[in-house]
């Protein structure tokens, strides 16, 4: 397939971006601000605040290995270049570290997973960092070096998800230091790796319909690292050009999901790592990949870190909290510490690339959403895309993501199952809204009023039509709905919650997307005649620090001028409203979601009109929405807010 065309030539050149200079010192001040927690021999960095769900021994070798992976960053772009000395203060932690008499001695790989996980950042920034670090370490070390990773080596407890490349850096490492390490355990583990390939360069984390930030900060970003480590020869060869072929691929949609203000997608498990989304960028930068600038990778990069920075992430002391934009305990998973925010220093991999690198010197070009507007459909995860040059807002419409797989009863995840999620709103996070949806949820009512939950469904295609000229994303899901009693314990990784269910009917929901708005299009049937639905819910984008602007049609704003409406253009309504959500998301304390409620007619159709902008513009006609037949088709004849018609038939 040809590159598509990125740019226009007559396209606006962007606020000016961060230097390499910006970026290097806010990754020294962000280094320096760590020190003063590191325990006395600089084995453990153990950061304020609660202690993580695996205690404070994975804490503080937490702390220490996601900060020394911004160090290696730093020390190989500046081609060994320390005047911090880096290299001294975290030799100094790798020798307690890995010494078994030591009082700050790591916890090793066979004692705790989370172990694993860090080991991988060591063994990263060792070999980034092998000539002014691994090499001056005194001989006695390095054999605790690699007597420390060495549990690696033949341990099938490695979870079959991104944690593959944990195994296959620290072997790659261990290998190009002499130590020991087993081709079939890397065999293995690429073949489980390519067992996640979807479509257009798309990877799931694991074998689940788990779509999020890992497949650009995991998934993309450690094939590239791990086949330039010397450890790799012999296996990274014949990988090369088809994984930097699946990267350019997927890069295309990436850059596409960034809005104009920085801000990644509010989806997906871990967000606490933040402008860890920069990453699969600069590892685009990286392996020369032809489809993207190099101007555009680096814009994407820094609008992402430069989006945190500037709203808070790091605190008063220059240190990440445990939240979004400034702190917010409740973002975290339960594996989540003080030091696991961490991770976000990812998004800084470019500082590896030296000043005269051309991802540095090339000029810097303006983001998709800040070049026009676009409809995108994204196969792998069942996602239409829509961005705006008006307010710069990405909003995804979401037909396929839930990781679950099809037929699953568990609960819907906030952060997965939700129809919609944007760079300018969060789902709702509380404890509420993970037992019953409230916010971009299509949800049958029972007499206690649960709301009904939709993981495991079936996908349709989504796709972009073109109607006389108007570009329209269509796409599609139904299945079996459930009512759920959550179990009194929760994993807490992110995905839906477990518990008994209930069946509370079939639910087909189509979506007609284009500009900032959504025709969601709604059928019901098969309802249990023994407890049967007593209302259908219909909900909205939830704008966090807003108030109410009219509650018919309901429409709230926040103080960002970020404006969500519900318009029920099909069907009969009983009643709607706005519902207001204290302490639910990072991005504000009172979340406000617009609602309608609808009888339940089994085998007709409801639709309404979701909008999402930050546009001031106002409607110029009435939108409108009829259904009609012709044989086995049904077709769709929308007059949209701005006047445009489309007739579009449903797959």
């Amino acid at each position: 397939m040809p590159p598509e065309p990125l740019l226009r030539a007559d396209a606006p050149h962007p606020r000016a971006g961060w230097t390499r200079e910006t970026w290097a010192s806010t990754a020294d001040a962000m280094l320096r601000a760590v020190r003063p927690f590191a325990s006395p021999g600089r084995a453990r960095i153990t950061l304020p605040g609660p202690a993580g769900g695996y205690g404070t021994d994975v804490d503080g070798l937490e702390g220490f290995a996601r900060t020394f992976l911004l160090a290696g960053f730093r020390i190989a772009g500046e081609r060994g270049a320390d005047p911090d000395d880096l290299a001294g203060f975290y030799a100094e932690g790798i020798a307690a570290g890995t010494d078994p008499a030591s009082p700050e001695r790591w916890m090793r790989l066979d004692e705790h997973g989370q172990a694993k996980v860090e080991a991988a950042s060591l063994a990263l920034a060792l070999d980034m960092t092998r000539p002014w670090l691994w090499d001056r370490l005194d001989p006695a070390v390095q054999e605790r070096v690699v007597a420390y990773l060495a549990p690696a080596v033949g341990d099938p407890t490695y979870p079959r998800i991104n944690w593959v490349w944990f195994r296959l850096v620290v072997q790659a490492f261990l290998r190009s230091v002499g130590g020991p390490w087993s081709a079939s355990d890397v065999e293995e583990d690429l073949a489980t790796h390519d067992g996640f390939l979807r479509e257009d360069g798309w990877l799931a984390d694991g074998h689940e319909r788990a779509f999020d930030h890992y497949v650009g900060w995991a998934l993309h970003v450690y094939p590239q690292l791990w086949a330039r480590m010397a450890g790799a020869e012999g296996f990274a060869e014949a990988r090369r050009e088809r994984d930097a072929a699946l990267l350019d691929r997927f890069l295309l949609d990436a850059v596409r999901l960034v809005g104009a203000d920085g801000s990644p997608l509010v989806q997906g498990r871990s967000l606490t790592y933040r402008f860890a989304a920069a990453a699969p960028f600069w590892v685009g930068a990286l392996a020369e990949v032809p489809s993207t600038p190099l101007g555009v990778l680096r814009r994407a990069a820094s609008a992402v870190v430069r989006h945190f920075v500037d709203r808070g992430a790091l605190d008063e002391r220059g240190l990440l909290t445990l939240g979004w934009h400034g702190s917010w305990p409740r973002i975290a998973q339960s594996y989540s510490g003080p030091g696991s925010p961490y991770w976000a220093v990812k998004g800084m991999l470019g500082l590896a690339l030296p000043a005269d690198h051309p991802a540095w010197t090339a000029e810097e070009l303006p983001l998709p959403v800040e070049q026009g507007d676009y409809v995108r459909a994204v196969r792998a995860p069942r996602w239409l895309v829509s961005g705006t040059a008006a307010d710069g807002v990405v909003r995804v419409v979401n037909h396929g993501t839930d990781h679950a797989r099809p037929g699953d009863t568990r609960g819907d995840s906030p952060l997965y199952a939700r129809y919609g999620y944007s760079t300018a709103t969060s789902p709702l996070l509380d404890h509420e809204s993970w037992a019953n949806p409230h916010d971009q949820a299509v949800v049958l009512l029972d007499a206690e009023g649960r709301a009904s939950h939709r993981s495991g469904m079936d996908v349709g295609p989504v796709e972009v039509v073109d109607v006389d000229g108007v570009t329209v994303g269509v796409g599609s899901s139904a299945g079996v709905v459930r009512w759920l009693e959550p179990d009194a314990t929760q994993q807490g990784h992110g995905s839906g919650w477990t518990g008994h269910h209930h069946d509370a009917g079939t639910v087909t929901v189509h979506s007609l997307v284009r500009g900032p708005w959504e025709v969601r299009l709604v059928r019901v049937d098969d309802v249990p005649a023994d407890h049967p639905p007593t209302a259908l819910r219909l909900s909205g984008w939830p704008v966090a620090g807003a108030e109410v602007r009219s509650t018919e049609p309901p429409c709230v704003q926040g103080a960002d001028a970020t404006r969500s409406t519900l318009t029920v253009l099909s069907g009969p309504t009983t009643d709607s409203g706005v519902s207001t959500h204290e302490d639910a998301g990072p991005l504000g304390p009172v979340a406000a979601v617009p609602w309608a409620r609808c009888p339940v007619m089994p085998g007709e159709w409801s639709a309404a009109l979701l909008e999402l902008t930050r546009d001031a513009g106002s409607w110029s006609v009435e939108p409108d929405v009829r259904l009609t037949r012709d044989g086995s088709t049904t077709w769709v004849t929308t007059r949209w807010p701005d006047g445009a018609r489309t007739r579009v038939a449903l797959p």
